[in-house]
């Protein structure tokens, strides 16, 4: 790999490994480690109100920490480039516009399938890597275009699902729309949680919406939309994290990607010590999913510090972290033929769909 000053970046194996997709769903074996303990995937258990109740979040100290992810956290070069890959080995790439057609379902599945250009792959050298998104998320009437177009290539298919963004449809239809979509053959339903339960401390009725819909699921992942930026506080964002857990969440994640505030670093750091917490407690892992308001290259390497230095490496995978942030790719393609080629490419040339 040559750079800017017609150096030789040489990235090596383990390099590499920080960019290999992970892909399929959790199986029998321990899907991640804490402490150097095995963790099983989470099965839910019932609710329990002390837990909940004594979830405590110091404001002040989280916002603290979380700038350190902003100014004392880099890399450069060629790990550089080996942690953007593993950043796209992480996307949901996304299309949840009211104008949406098949031919651009079709069009944003063929980017998932390759996401970096073919010449770009060349320059870097990495072409036996196959480098690919881990999924594909679309509104429920596009998950078949998504399947036929995805088709033995190991990238999942994720419908949004509960009357999503708002989630405030009546439950049995929220609850018939994740059936249809997973009979369909949506591996992964984002669904989306009613925020007037935890704003109202409705902690039961939370539960049993989640646990409601993880029924519903199946055999498909399910990721819970807290809708962060609607919650208010962070002691909010935290209590329903634990509460989601509980009730069977395979994911949780920060936004719909539709609220005036989204992904922040302090939400994420707020759900990421819930859920080590949570496998704690339980020896279960849970999945985080940063989205909405996820722009830049430089974005996707403060979450990836977030997730490694909160929960450890085990999680720097598709498996147990995602991004749902369409627009970050072509900035990502940018810094890498940056790091090719000692030039910025326009962006008009990192078409995503």
């Amino acid at each position: 790999m040559t750079g800017k000053n017609g150096g030789r970046y040489v990235i090596t194996e383990s390099q590499y490994a920080l960019a290999t997709p992970v892909h399929g769903p959790h199986g029998d074996k321990s899907p991640a480690t804490l402490s150097g303990c095995g963790l099983q995937a989470n099965r839910g258990i019932g609710l329990n109100l002390d837990w909940v109740e004594e979830v405590r979040v110091n404001t002040s100290a989280v916002e603290r920490r979380a700038q350190t992810l902003v100014t004392r956290r880099t890399v450069k070069k060629e790990w550089q480039a080996a942690w953007l890959l593993r950043a796209i080995s992480c996307m949901d790439l996304t299309t949840l516009s009211g104008d949406d057609t098949a031919e651009r379902v079709r069009r944003l599945c063929a980017k998932a399938r390759r996401p970096i250009q073919q010449e770009l792959e060349k320059q870097l050298g990495i072409e036996h890597l196959g480098i690919k998104a881990a999924a594909v998320c679309v509104y429920h009437a596009f998950v078949e275009t998504a399947l036929r177009a995805l088709e033995g290539t190991g990238i999942r298919v994720a419908a949004v699902s509960t009357g999503f963004p708002a989630g405030l449809s009546p439950i049995q239809e929220r609850v018939g729309e994740i059936r249809r979509s997973v009979e369909t053959g949506a591996h992964e339903i984002d669904v989306v949680i009613t925020r007037a339960h935890v704003l109202g401390g409705k902690w039961q009725e939370l539960y049993d919406e989640v646990a409601a819909f993880k029924d519903a699921c199946g055999p498909a992942h399910m990721k819970v939309i807290l809708g962060a930026g609607d919650l208010l506080t962070l002691r909010n964002v935290a209590r329903a994290s634990v509460v989601a857990m509980m009730a069977g969440a395979d994911f949780i994640k920060t936004s719909t990607g539709k609220e005036t505030v989204n992904a922040t670093l302090p939400v994420g750091l707020v759900m990421t010590r819930a859920i080590r917490e949570y496998a704690q407690e339980t020896g279960m892992a849970v999945g985080f999913k940063a989205a909405g308001g996820i722009r830049t290259a430089k974005q996707s390497l403060e979450w990836l510090a977030l997730m490694k230095e909160e929960l450890g490496t085990s999680w720097l995978s598709a498996e147990l972290f995602r991004f749902g942030a369409s627009g970050m790719l072509a900035d990502i393609e940018r810094q890498l033929e940056h790091q090719a080629t000692g030039r910025y490419s326009a962006e008009h040339r990192h078409p995503i769909a």
